[in-house]
C-alpha cells in the first residue's frame, strides 16, 4: 500500500487527464454528431448478411434493435436470426418475432412487455366453412 502512495506522488497531473481521458473516450459515442441520450431504439433493414454484425454492436451499446428481414433470401435471414440469437444469448437480452420477418431485438437493460401472437383468423375461417 505504501508503494502504491509513492507511485502516486511522483505521477504528474498529466498523467491522471491522460488515464481520464482516455476511458471518457471508450465510453463516448463512435459518431461524435450522435448526441449519447440514453438507449435508442435502431430500425435496419439489412440487405446481406455481412450487416447482421451492425445490428450486434447496436445491441452492445445497449440499443434495442427492430430487424426486418424483407429484404433478404430466406437463407440469408436465417443466418441473421442464428447469428443475432448467439448474441442475444451472450448479453442476455431477448429476442421476440413481432411480424412476418420482423424482430424485435432487446438488450438486457430494455423490459419488453407484451407479445405479438400472429394472426390465425385466416386459418379459422377455412376451417369453418362446410366441405361440398
Amino acid at each position: 500500500m505504501a508503494l502504491f502512495k509513492i507511485t502516486d506522488i511522483f505521477k504528474s497531473d498529466g498523467d491522471i487527464d491522460d488515464e481520464l481521458n482516455s476511458e471518457e473516450s471508450y465510453y463516448e459515442a463512435e459518431d461524435p454528431k450522435e448526441e449519447s441520450t440514453g438507449p435508442k431504439m435502431i430500425l435496419l433493414e439489412p440487405r446481406a448478411f455481412s450487416e447482421s454484425q451492425q445490428i450486434a454492436d447496436h445491441l452492445k451499446k445497449r440499443n434495442s434493435v427492430v430487424v426486418n428481414l424483407k429484404r433478404v433470401t430466406s437463407d440469408q435471414a436465417k443466418r441473421i436470426i442464428d447469428f443475432l440469437s448467439g448474441c442475444i444469448y451472450a448479453i442476455g437480452g431477448t429476442m421476440q418475432k413481432i411480424g412476418v420477418g420482423i424482430y424485435l431485438c432487446a438488450p438486457k437493460n430494455v423490459n419488453v412487455q407484451g407479445k405479438i401472437t400472429e394472426d390465425n383468423s385466416k386459418v379459422e375461417e377455412e376451417k369453418e366453412e362446410p366441405e361440398w
